[in-house]
């Protein structure tokens, strides 16, 4: 009777003390942050539970690749073919993730023509109320190049900004360019701030000195930097409005006349089929930088973005077919390729070599970035694009420090049960 005593005291003892334990062991492992992700239909049942998703895989960007020249793709099984064009440099791109499909000597630095005129309309768009008026001073329509594109601008006459901004569009208005440039600082306060801008994009080949486009010595961009004005267009209620509005009214006084978008795309003008699903953006014309494009269009749930930039066989409309064959293998090709690049800003040389020294000081622990190809080894210089993670429990056995901890308590409550019925049993006898 006395061992039996003995055992149901270090038996009672040991049961509080697991009961006590069981407690923090039910919270130390929280439950995972509710996703709406995580529920789907009919996942949700009796006696079942919701697994927590699946994170989606990294996808890793090489923006070094865009560098290189030449046709740059990385197709998956069953991926097209890139159609072979005879534009001296083109990209096509997602316009939602900014990813790069495929290009061909993307940064190249080539002369933008009325393209440029996308990014003029990013830089001022913003400044002006679309019905606010304007009275055209003359001083606002000198020093217009010789063959510029007009809209027909008067002195004397007032337009609503908007009139201005169908002309700069539609009609690749030069005129309209100098004087909203006059409503927004100058001329050269206007170079400045397009600059500006296209830095802030992440569109590094771009100088500009004429904001119209027009040819001026020094004046390029690529490729590459079209479609990041593209792209950024896009996300402009107004912007995309002006760009996608094939004929509008444009007013002279007591009167008006047509006005015609001159992409034929968006038209189809000129024997040029116009392009289902198309958003616009911008064409151009001189005869130092010969046609450039930037068309956007939109099918199902995607939207692409491409640039193309001097075709040097097909004529004068070559632009707009090999801008139309780029969109339609974009569009056949998505889900089929490995992005070759982003128009995302990226980080700036000084950035990158801030990173590398930082890195190289913790030992090799700092940011660093890696791409890796299908069935290859990682690349430095890459910039990875993964889902965030977080640490959470295993389903194994639990390791470390904690886990000889129960064992240890329920062993301590043994030997406190034994001593206590050991005094119990000398009080006894004393009795």
């Amino acid at each position: 009777m006395i061992v039996t005593s003995a055992v149901r005291h270090a038996a009672a003892g040991t049961a509080a003390l697991l009961f006590v334990l069981s407690a923090p062991a039910a919270t130390a492992s929280p439950a995972p942050p509710f996703s709406p992700g995580s529920l789907t239909s009919g996942s949700v049942a009796s006696g079942s539970s919701v697994e927590e998703p699946t994170p989606p895989a990294p996808r890793f960007v090489d923006r070094a690749r865009l560098e290189r020249r030449g046709t740059q793709v990385q197709k998956l099984p069953g991926a097209p073919s890139v159609p072979e064009v005879s534009a001296l440099s083109w990209v096509v791109a997602d316009a939602s993730s900014g990813e790069v499909l495929a290009a061909r000597n993307a940064h190249r630095k080539l002369p933008p023509a009325s393209t440029l005129k996308a990014l003029f309309a990013l830089t001022a768009l913003p400044h002006n109320d679309p019905s606010e008026q304007h009275t055209v001073a003359d001083s606002e329509l000198t020093g217009i190049g010789a063959g510029s594109s007009l809209v027909g601008i008067k002195e004397g006459y007032t337009y609503k900004v908007s009139d201005l901004w169908n002309g700069v569009f539609l009609s690749s208005g030069n005129d309209a360019v100098h004087v909203l440039a006059a409503m927004n600082g100058g001329w050269d306060a206007m170079s400045r701030k397009m600059q500006e801008k296209a830095r802030s994009l992440g569109a590094r080949d771009t100088h500009v000195v004429s904001p119209d486009g027009y040819d001026a010595p020094g004046q390029v961009s690529s490729a590459y930097d079209l479609a990041v004005f593209g792209r950024a267009g896009l996300q402009d209620p107004a912007f995309v409005r002006y760009c996608s509005t094939p004929y509008a009214d444009f007013p002279a006084g007591s009167w008006s006349y047509g006005i015609a978008n001159t992409n034929r795309l968006l038209t189809g003008a000129d024997g040029v089929a116009r392009y289902p699903g198309l958003l616009g953006i911008k064409n151009g014309y001189t005869s130092n930088a010969g046609n450039t494009l930037i068309s956007a269009a939109r099918r199902g749930d995607r939207t692409l973005v491409v640039s193309v930039m001097n075709p040097q066989g097909g004529g004068g409309l070559a632009v707009y077919e090999e801008a139309r064959e780029l969109l339609d293998w974009g569009f056949e090709a998505a889900g089929r390729v490995q992005p070759v690049g982003s128009l995302l800003p990226g980080p700036t040389k000084a950035e990158a070599g801030n990173r590398a020294v930082a890195a190289k000081r913790d030992g090799g622990r700092g940011d660093e970035t890696v791409s890796v190809a299908a069935g290859g080894a990682p690349r430095a210089g890459a910039e990875a694009v993964a889902a965030p993670h977080r640490d959470s429990p295993g389903d194994g056995e639990p390791s470390g420090p904690s886990a000889g901890l129960p064992l240890t308590l329920v062993g301590s409550a043994c030997a406190a049960a034994l001593a206590l019925w050991g005094w119990r049993r000398k009080a006894a006898h004393r009795a």
